[in-house]
């Protein structure tokens, strides 16, 4: 199954690639527990410009995240964290004069973290949406994921169209992938009583192994990993959907929003990004 994968800022820029998982070895160590205070820090600012982010602890960009989501984000062997999303924001954390501190999580937790204060920014694959807008605000999309479908090798389910079928559906609480399951099929989805959530995309697939859910719905990178760790399991050839990534920020955090952007941009332009993404994603 090949993977489209686009970083980008706004609609100007965009770098496609067709993918697969490799390994990567840049890792960011796990924070001490704390309690954050709100502080409102003057901060340099990617190029010349400056301006007075509020964090949750100065001097410190927190960034909440569910760390079982290969290659944007995994935990290392040694405790830490690696991935393109933890890579992304460590570099932008520089651009900024930032330490980033990685704060993991459930899914659901990470965008609440971000909501209540408790965390700067969100990076878990997190995808716009109209009601996460409602609540949060999003940086300039940095990629493009693709969910796709997971079954096993001898499933009925041979085509997205086969989903309507399946008794049930297991996908990660909270993602889109749900979101678009649990849907009434007149809105396209297949109802509440045909999907389970899980806590993390690696419990779905458990589920899928056990016999527990017929199919799941995932990102197609993660789902990569999860099948080449699971025999007997198999991508299908047709995209369930396609949709944008950004980081997520507290509602009317415009200061530190912009200043990501700007960093962003640069890191684009000068190849960052790129160098990262291609240390977990090889073209096939």
């Amino acid at each position: 199954m090949k993977k489209l994968l686009c970083v980008a800022l706004g609609a100007a820029l965009s770098l496609s690639l067709l993918a697969a998982c490799s390994g990567g070895s840049a890792t960011t160590p796990a924070p001490e527990t704390t309690t954050p205070a709100e502080e409102t820090t003057p901060v340099e600012s990617a190029g010349t410009q400056t301006a007075a982010f509020t964090t949750v602890e100065e001097g410190k960009l927190h960034m909440s995240t569910n760390a079982a989501f290969p290659p944007y984000e995994m935990t290392t062997d040694d405790g830490g964290f690696e991935g393109i999303d933890v890579e992304v924001a460590q570099a932008i954390a520089e651009k900024l004069g930032l330490e980033l501190v990685v704060d993991d999580m459930g899914f659901d937790a990470a965008l609440t973290a971000v909501q209540t204060g408790q965390s700067d920014i969100a990076m878990a694959g997190i995808t716009v949406t109209p009601e996460r807008e409602e609540v949060m605000d999003f940086s300039d999309s940095y990629a493009t994921g693709v969910q796709v479908v997971i079954v096993k090798e001898d499933s009925p389910i041979q085509t997205v169209d086969d989903l309507a079928n399946a008794d049930m559906i297991g996908c990660q609480a909270a993602t889109t992938g749900y979101i678009y399951c649990s849907d009434t099929p007149e809105n396209g989805g297949y109802g509440e009583d045909h999907v389970t959530a899980y806590e993390n995309g690696a419990l779905a697939v458990m589920a899928l192994v056990n016999g527990q859910v017929d199919a799941v719905v995932i990102d197609n990178e993660p789902a990569k990993s999860f099948v080449e760790q699971n025999e007997g399991l198999k991508i299908l050839d047709t995209e369930f959907a396609v949709e944008d990534y950004a980081i997520g920020f507290a509602k009317g955090n415009t200061a530190l929003r912009d200043a990501v952007n700007a960093a962003l941009s640069e890191l684009i332009a000068d190849g960052t990004v790129q160098s990262i993404v291609d240390k977990y994603i090889t073209a096939e």
